[in-house]
């Protein structure tokens, strides 16, 4: 099983689920325990191969199905029903593979830094990573991706971070999560066309140049989803704006909580 970690807050009080991104763990969320913990019952899941879960069994074909599957044996572990989800990266691919199989286990989806198409650079990135990725140190690799993604000098905290973390991670490991990045783009459309009336909020920093404008489209084309964009902020905007970050990803859950509470509709989000 993964390794997780909880903070109990009380047993009346919802849940609310955080997965990193590639080359992450948990502590991507070192600046949104504190507040999320006053509000809620927080879980931390270290995704295969990263951080504390080092010992992840690949069969051949895994994909992102597989690794949601891993985070659906840990709420069913701890008799977690349901719960809010906070995805950051290509985490919010794990959040939505999960909404795609088991709709009923996510009370939101709150999509930091969302990836949900790639472009003509990213594509060329993830070619280029899969052609070297035998030869080539995946620090290196990790390194340059998150240069590209992450250019300016106000991202400097979240690329160190990132790439700190993705240091404890191993080059065979690298190579299996890279490996599911194959034909991405035709998964990403399927996980577009249905969100199974998930209320999801995106939130994504106004510097996010190569994820920002396809989130941008998608919202503009359906009006049961949100976008919160944070000024001064790239990709891995939790790190970045952390305040503004927690704030609007609080106040989201708790419209989410009063509405179905009161069995009110929840169409407008924002």
């Amino acid at each position: 099983m993964l390794y997780y970690r909880e903070y109990l807050n009380s047993d009346v009080k919802p849940w609310v689920t955080f997965i990193h991104g590639a080359g992450g763990n948990s502590n991507t969320f070192f600046k949104q325990i504190k507040d999320f913990r006053k509000h809620f019952n927080v879980l931390l899941i270290d995704l295969r191969g990263h951080g504390k879960s080092k010992k992840s069994h690949w069969q051949k074909g895994d994909s992102f199905v597989q690794i949601s599957d891993d985070v659906i044996e840990v709420l069913d572990h701890l008799n977690i029903k349901e719960t809010h989800f906070v995805g950051i990266s290509l985490g919010t691919i794990v959040v939505q593979t999960m909404a795609q199989k088991h709709p009923e286990r996510i009370s939101s989806m709150i999509l930091g830094g969302a990836i949900i198409k790639l472009d003509i650079r990213t594509n060329f990135l993830i070619t280029m990573g899969n052609l070297g990725k035998h030869i080539i140190p995946y620090m290196w690799l990790y390194r340059l991706f998150a240069w590209i993604i992450m250019p300016r000098a106000s991202h400097s905290e979240s690329r160190n971070a990132f790439v700190d973390q993705a240091k404890k991670m191993c080059q065979k490991e690298f190579i299996k999560w890279f490996s599911v990045t194959r034909a991405l783009n035709p998964f990403l459309s399927k996980l577009q066309r249905d969100f199974f009336n998930i209320p999801t909020l995106f939130v994504m920093g106004k510097e996010d140049y190569l994820f920002l404008p396809p989130v941008e489209e998608l919202v503009g084309q359906n009006d049961q989803l949100a976008l919160e964009c944070i000024e001064n902020s790239g990709h891995v905007c939790n790190i970045d704006q952390p305040e503004k970050f927690n704030t609007t990803s609080i106040n989201f859950i708790y419209q989410i909580d009063y509405h179905k509470t009161n069995n009110l509709a929840t169409s407008n989000y924002i």
